[in-house]
């Protein structure tokens, strides 16, 4: 599958390929302690019940599958580019006594492996800002949902007004510092992350951004700031 990813995957795939057992932890320590939350408010956007099934791309540790599950009671699809990340979350779902409710799939968001409408529901976690077309890939990932089918999404921002210095500071200073303390891998982790949540903002203001999303055949799209911008939920329905 290696061939066919763009260099912004691969990048991607490499960057995160040797964190998935500490990905969990230190997400959290770099997000100061909200990624957590940020995963509960996206799944609270999902309309889906026990004879649903959902899927969760980029879904790395399944941490928004394995609340999918304990928050609805449906079933989960989780898919990922990555297979050492997909290795973490088969030990999570293991440890969790949740392997027969998740299924886990390898494969890129670009090119879904599924039929048109195979799902009640989609989630996604800081997808965009790794694919070549946001737009192209929110059409893919619209395609394979059932009309009326809930899509949500969480991704990083960047705050407006009296927080953007604070937010500057932390992403050019704090994110580098904190993640070379854990380890060389986070440490590029931190490097590479205010850069590109910065050029993502600047390509996809908000209002640009949820065009996107209506374009891709979204409907009752909507946005939420959380924690002063620093997380960034979108949620609506499949047309």
């Amino acid at each position: 599958m290696a061939e066919a990813l763009s260099a912004r995957n691969l990048h991607a795939r490499r960057l995160f390929a040797p964190l998935g057992a500490t990905y969990d932890r230190y997400s959290a320590l770099l997000s100061l302690g909200q990624d957590p939350r940020w995963r509960r408010f996206l799944v609270s956007r999902v309309q889906a019940g026990p004879d649903d099934t959902v899927l969760d791309v980029a879904t790395g540790t399944a941490a928004v599958a394995i609340e999918l599950v304990r928050r609805t009671g449906c079933s989960v699809v989780g898919l990922d580019q990555s297979p050492e990340m997909l290795a973490e979350a088969r030990r999570r779902l293991s440890a969790a006594g949740l392997a027969e409710r998740i299924e886990l799939v390898e494969g890129t968001a670009d090119d879904l492996p599924f039929e048109d409408g195979a799902f009640d529901g989609l989630t996604f976690t800081y997808l965009l800002r790794y694919v070549d077309e946001p737009g192209r890939t929110l059409r893919e990932l619209a395609r394979v949902v059932r009309p009326g089918g809930s899509i949500a999404s969480l991704e990083f921002g960047v705050p407006d007004g009296l927080w953007r210095a604070a937010w500057e500071l932390y992403v050019r200073v704090g994110l580098p510092l904190v993640g070379r303390a854990v380890s060389p891998g986070w440490g590029e982790v931190g490097r590479f992350l205010g850069p590109s949540i910065r050029r993502f903002a600047t390509e996809h203001p908000p209002e640009r951004l949820l065009a996107l999303w209506r374009e891709a055949g979204v409907e009752d799209v909507r946005m939420r700031r959380l924690t002063l911008g620093g997380g960034v939920v979108v949620w609506g329905r499949r047309a």
